[in-house]
């Protein structure tokens, strides 16, 4: 079993910044892939960023330049830093662990932009 706690969402203006937090506990040595998925209202749920132990990271179109994924492995702990904010930013934010078993998920932390 993986725990995964997110923080650090909330209300921020255009053009701003907020930073994600998403701690993970449990099996943790099963880690490699952490990964930020956002759902938007009346949206499917989407891949924002991913990154592997050894720092390999992915991006959405949608952020890359904008957006960027970190990792402390000994805190296993990554991080979303999220700038120049726009409207279409606003949704829920999961973090996601993918496992040979099965794919564990936060509980989410709502981020909204307002314009």
């Amino acid at each position: 079993q993986v725990q995964l706690v997110e923080s650090g969402g909330g209300l921020v203006q255009a053009g701003g910044s907020l930073r994600l937090s998403c701690a993970a506990s449990g099996s943790i040595s099963q880690i490699n892939v952490m990964a930020w998925y956002r759902q938007a209202p009346g949206k499917q749920r989407e891949l924002v960023a991913s990154i592997t132990t050894d720092g390999s990271t992915v991006y959405a179109d949608s952020v890359k330049g904008r957006f960027t994924i970190s990792r402390d492995n000994a805190e296993n702990t990554i991080y979303l830093s999220m700038n120049s904010l726009k409207s279409e930013d606003t949704a829920v934010y999961f973090c996601e662990v993918p496992t040979f078993t099965t794919d564990y998920w936060g509980q989410g932390t709502r981020v909204t932009v307002s314009s």
